[in-house]
């Protein structure tokens, strides 16, 4: 699929994956539209990508969604969606606090799944209003769910069950969009280098990639973002999930 002279939106711009992957399609480019919460587009500062189109919205919101799509009138026609908007909290189903809050396990699934749907839909439903290209296809949505998935750690219940959703959801969703010429992939990456893991400090970083089979590294978020381009350029991947884990298989904790 060529991305010249068309749109993409990116959920969960403003940091991480999202971040890494607008900065991506910008110097390629493509105009993109990026979402996230006000609060944390108004933290980027400096680190804002010129000429993308930063948007306060939230996922799960129909409204949200709809009203920054439409933000894509007037531009190149939108060809790529990506959702990597997501949370991550930590807590067993039962400690010694008492048994897992369902209300946290509730918004997991929220945000995770739900939120990653209804971007999915909603831009699936634009996408089908654009003309197709010599083989028929109008564009890509990519999914981010993570090894959790598979292999959801101590701590992880309501993480692991949102992912694994993400990972169901990306056959049927490539079956239900064939007839449109619309693709679906999904990304599950391992341990990736975040500002999020940053904060942990350096020995907790060096302990997590010594795990790692190979590269002994921790994952790259610009890494997330080229496998992006690659899914986009591979017409034939449809309805996969790739796992960017570097062998790695997670322990239990």
């Amino acid at each position: 699929m060529d991305l010249s002279h068309s749109s993409a939106l990116v959920t969960g711009a403003a940091s991480g994956l999202g971040a890494a992957t607008v900065a991506e399609l910008a110097g390629r480019g493509v105009h993109v539209v990026g979402l996230d919460l006000a609060a944390g587009i108004e933290k980027m500062g400096d680190a804002a990508v010129p000429g993308v189109d930063y948007v306060g919205a939230d996922v799960t919101s129909e409204g949200d969604v709809t009203n920054a799509l439409a933000r894509l009138d007037g531009a190149p026609p939108l060809r790529l969606a990506v959702n990597c908007a997501g949370i991550a909290p930590a807590k067993r189903v039962l400690s010694s606090q008492g048994p897992h809050p369902l209300d946290l396990f509730r918004r997991t699934i929220e945000v995770n799944l739900v939120g990653t749907f209804n971007v999915l839909r909603l831009a699936a439903a634009r996408l089908a209003e654009t003309e197709p290209d010599a083989e028929g296809q109008r564009g890509l949505i990519v999914n981010t769910a993570s090894v959790a998935a598979y292999e959801g750690q101590i701590g992880q219940a309501a993480y692991a069950a949102s992912k694994g959703g993400v990972v169901g959801l990306t056959i049927t969703a490539a079956r239900d969009l064939a007839r449109n010429g619309i693709r679906v992939c999904t990304i599950a990456p391992g341990i990736v280098d975040t500002p999020m893991l940053a904060g942990l400090g350096d020995e907790v970083r060096d302990s997590l990639a010594a795990g790692v089979p190979f590269p002994k590294r921790l994952a790259r978020p610009r890494e997330y973002a080229q496998l992006v381009m690659m899914l986009a350029q591979h017409d034939y991947l449809n309805g996969e999930t790739i796992r960017m884990d570097a062998a790695l298989r997670m322990p239990p904790q």
